[in-house]
């Protein structure tokens, strides 16, 4: 993956823009940044199947058990 490097010089108003391959390191975290994100999409998921669920099961409205709870 490439990384675009922007500097701004604000002394003579000059912009720098590079262009680079990422390093080792800065793959791992992207990529264990990518894992954690998915994780927690799935478990986001999992935890409103299972409020859907519930709901079902006690044959309410989420909005009523909403006023159920306040």
């Amino acid at each position: 993956m490439k990384i675009t490097e922007k500097e701004f010089n604000v002394l003579t108003g000059e912009t720098t823009i590079t262009e680079r391959d990422e390093t080792a390191q800065e793959k791992t975290e992207r990529e264990a940044f990518i894992a954690k994100q998915a994780e927690l999409a799935a478990e986001a998921e999992a935890q409103a199947t299972a409020k859907a669920a519930l709901l079902a099961q006690l044959g309410i409205t989420e909005e009523q058990a909403k006023l159920l709870l306040s």
